[in-house]
């Protein structure tokens, strides 16, 4: 039986059933796990992936897999991309595309906050490649517009930006990557699909780390490129095939499955996250509350017009962050303090300002100081899970008042 996907078009309805039929043999309702790594084919195929084209069949499952084609079938029907390559993290999907697209002499002008790991592969690895990186605030449009050039190869964005929630209007920093003949890639892990789609507002590449909040669980590492088709077949033979970051079939079936509640998910993320975002806010022993959602965020109108829902991250600022965060460890008895987000638990972790800003950001002068102004000596980035609020907002009380 074959779906009608003109019938597959509100969100929700995609996160069920796109990429999905019921099994031709079985008749079984929910997708099967294809975990064989080669496949009996009906006659002789070429050795290499070089060979392949669209009529290749499955041949060897870090090639393609079946289950692995499902999830990416869903994730570009949710962002509306003509094609996905799923990878076995999403530091590996970073890696896949940048190294598949840029070359010595190229310039990369990106974001000076972002995912610890993105920043430490591009400012350590692609120079060392000729590769010139360029770290700008890309909350400030004049900052972009400065740093591309004719050299320019790619603009990277993270909205919202991991740990300080900074948000980059991605409509306007698309046209001036385009302007310069440059291609624009956005991380929009934070966001996911349901509150933000990258490629509708102009961008060329969405990068995720479905590991977060499109596999929703916490159990399975993957990540995910996506953008036109004929973009996704450069990153697939390289990126993909020859780096060799493919996801397992199991990992994949399990954020396929995760997919399914992403939407509703999502809405409880954010009215849990204002909830507790609101809370925060009239807490005596609480200096800074950062959340989109709420007016006192200084990009709230951005947020507004590029996000359907504000996403469960919130990050405050307390003050002794470090100490503070050796008592909250100990005491927290409904947040896990624990690394990631995106989980449907709630989390918590501390991230030292001076630590990040020397291992990872290596930001300095005006920039460090921009920084520095919004994060102290420390952020407690909190990703906020979909636990009763309340049980929230009092398991924070009672570890500061301890």
């Amino acid at each position: 039986m074959t779906r009608d996907k003109e019938l597959i078009r509100g969100i929700q309805t995609k996160a069920v059933h796109a990429g999905e039929e019921p099994d031709s043999v079985t008749g079984a309702s929910a997708p099967n796990i294809v975990m064989s790594s080669t496949f009996v084919v009906k006659e002789p195929q070429g050795f290499s992936a070089a060979n392949r084209d669209p009529d290749t069949p499955y041949v060897y499952s870090r090639w393609a897999n079946p289950t692995v084609q499902q999830l990416q079938e869903k994730l570009a029907s949710l962002e509306e991309a003509e094609r996905c390559i799923c990878f076995a993290s999403g530091m590996a999907a970073t890696s896949g595309l940048l190294f598949s697209l840029l070359q010595p002499g190229d310039a990369l002008v990106i974001s000076d906050t972002n995912y610890p790991g993105t920043a430490e592969l591009v400012r350590n690895s692609l120079p060392r490649l000729g590769v010139d990186v360029i770290p700008v605030d890309t909350s400030y449009l004049p900052n972009v517009e400065n740093a591309v050039s004719s050299k320019t190869r790619l603009v990277w964005i993270e909205t919202p930006a991991n740990p300080i929630l900074r948000l980059s209007d991605i409509a306007a920093i698309a046209d001036i990557a385009h302007r310069s003949g440059a291609e624009l890639v956005v991380d929009s892990t934070f966001a996911s699909p349901i509150a933000t789609r990258p490629l509708v507002l102009g961008a060329d590449y969405v990068v995720h780390s479905l590991t977060k909040y499109i596999g929703g669980h916490g159990d399975a590492m993957g990540g995910a490129v996506l953008g036109s088709r004929s973009a996704m077949e450069l990153i697939e033979t390289e990126g993909l095939i020859h780096f060799g970051g493919t996801i397992s079939p199991f990992n994949a079936w399990l954020i396929q499955r995760g997919i399914a509640t992403l939407p509703l998910r999502m809405d409880t993320h954010q009215r849990n996250a204002m909830t507790v975002a609101a809370f925060l806010e009239n807490h005596p022993q609480v200096e800074l509350v950062l959340y989109p959602g709420l007016a006192s965020h200084p990009q709230h109108d951005l947020a507004s017009k590029q996000m359907d829902n504000y996403s469960g991250m919130v990050s405050i600022r307390v003050a002794g962050g470090e100490e503070f965060a050796k008592k909250l460890a100990k005491e927290l008895k409904v947040f896990h303090y624990a690394v990631s987000l995106g989980h449907f638990r709630s989390l918590i972790y501390w991230i030292g300002t001076e630590e990040l800003v020397s291992s990872s950001y290596q930001i300095e002068g005006e920039q460090l100081e921009a920084y520095s102004r919004i994060a102290g000596d420390g952020v407690f980035r909190m990703s906020i899970g979909l636990e009763d609020p309340d049980d929230l907002c009092a398991d924070l009380d009672q570890a500061f008042s301890k």
